[in-house]
């Protein structure tokens, strides 16, 4: 596997970085998760747009053009020739000294990685998620906007414990007022009387990129999807359920706090949603310049 870090592809074994680097050292940094198709990287630029705008948000000068980040990622990609897969690309502060102080860390860093990705089992994309409502919530706007994919996912991780010691795989995390914001690692869809809704971004759910693609199938397909102040009670009486996520893709989930969603089945519109957005991902996206 060949690493991208700070201008140079490195062999996995060579791919090191600092202890002083304060994306280690205190979570200062940003990232984001980009999925490959079919040898084409879906909605680079979007994604690409938001680490810029992550980075700026939290006063971090990325060290490299918008184009160069570009040229960086699907050289990456080409490198360990892979036509299906994940890439995970993170900007720290960098080397520093101890203390928070970033103006002791002259030059941010940028790492790409390129590999494979199996977020859930099969059986969850084919028969659904159990969730849980976790007790972890999701961070306050006042504390750290929601929208900041930082490398302190800390707050996540908790909630994910939370669901892995219930015997689930994911969880709904609510705001600090109670109102669902998204899951662990995925923003959450619920379908009603034939109509879609998801909380909105206000309620702490991140503007996922995933997410806002399947608004614009949902649009295509004639399919009403409106952003709501959604509650547990929402989720409990739908008729189905379903989540996005890059990792994740889309998947349905099928219990809430041991309750039933529906059925307790995948629905046939979520069915529906996750089968056009297959297409979707496997027809467009960036292509990837491979060497014969």
């Amino acid at each position: 596997m060949k690493i991208y870090i700070d201008g140079q592809l490195l062999d996995e074994k060579d791919a090191k970085i600092s202890v002083f680097d304060h994306g280690l050292l205190y979570g200062d940094g940003v990232f984001e998760g980009i999925r490959i198709y079919s040898g084409r990287v879906f909605r680079l630029t979007e994604h690409l747009k938001r680490l810029y705008a992550c980075a700026r948000a939290i006063s971090l000068n990325i060290p490299i053009t918008f184009e160069e980040m570009e040229r960086a990622t699907v050289e990456t990609v080409a490198a360990n020739g892979l036509r299906d897969g994940y890439i995970r690309l993170v900007v720290t502060r960098g080397v520093g000294t101890l203390g928070l102080d970033p103006n002791r860390c002259p030059k941010p860093s940028v790492i790409i990685i390129a590999a494979g990705i199996k977020l859930y089992p099969q059986e969850a994309y084919d028969h659904g998620l159990k969730l849980i409502t976790c007790a972890t919530r999701r961070p306050a706007p006042a504390a750290l906007s929601p929208q900041v994919k930082s490398l302190n996912y800390l707050n996540n991780v908790m909630a994910k414990i939370e669901c892995l010691q219930a015997g689930c795989d994911e969880g709904i995390m609510l705001n600090e007022q109670g109102y669902v914001a998204e899951c662990t690692g995925d923003n959450v869809f619920i379908i009603k009387n034939g109509e879609v809704y998801t909380p909105t971004i206000s309620s702490g759910a991140l503007d996922g990129i995933t997410r806002r693609a399947v608004m614009e199938l949902l649009n295509k397909m004639s399919i009403p999807c409106h952003e709501v102040m959604m509650t547990r009670f929402d989720v409990y009486t739908a008729d189905e359920c379903f989540l996005t996520g890059t990792a994740a893709e889309a998947l349905p989930a099928v219990m809430l706090d041991t309750r039933p969603i529906g059925s307790g089945k995948p629905g046939p519109t979520t069915l529906k949603i996750i089968e056009a957005f297959k297409v979707l991902a496997n027809s467009e996206g960036s292509p990837v310049p491979y060497k014969e």
